[in-house]
């Protein structure tokens, strides 16, 4: 269980109220909960920085372009540019899209909703992935 909250002395008084009741263990400020980073900067922030890191060298996509928005808005998605053959589809189902997909939203629904728009827009191709996306 994490505690956090602007006034120290009600954290203690939080925490010896639960220790009258729990058997608890304080183990101290943290610095990280659920695999994501806690930066106390005048607010509490919450990075998955980590976490892309590592969905990025799962994929294979260590040297990719960051761009400021996640897809273009002029960036149109259709079942055209699904694979239209055996072979097509034999060559996409190589790749890992559904998982590449998968492991973005925990951090869509956690730390970046900014990212909701393209996650649901390639989700809808899982079954029949667009090969224009780019290789995973």
């Amino acid at each position: 269980m994490l505690v956090a909250g602007p006034n120290k002395d009600r954290i203690q008084e939080l925490k010896a109220q639960l220790a009258r009741e729990f058997d608890i263990k304080d183990l101290g400020p943290s610095d990280k909960i659920l695999g994501m980073q806690i930066l106390l900067i005048q607010k509490i922030w919450l990075s998955q920085k980590s976490y892309f890191n590592k969905i990025l060298r799962r994929f294979n996509l260590e040297d990719c372009k960051p761009i400021s928005t996640p897809l273009p808005i002029n960036f149109k998605l259709s079942s055209s540019m699904c694979p239209c053959n055996e072979v097509e589809r034999k060559e996409m189902s190589r790749l890992p899209y559904a998982s590449a997909v998968g492991n973005l939203m925990f951090p869509m629904i956690c730390t970046r909703p900014d990212i909701a728009q393209v996650v649901g827009a390639v989700s809808r191709y899982m079954a029949n992935p667009v090969n224009e996306i780019g290789a995973l």
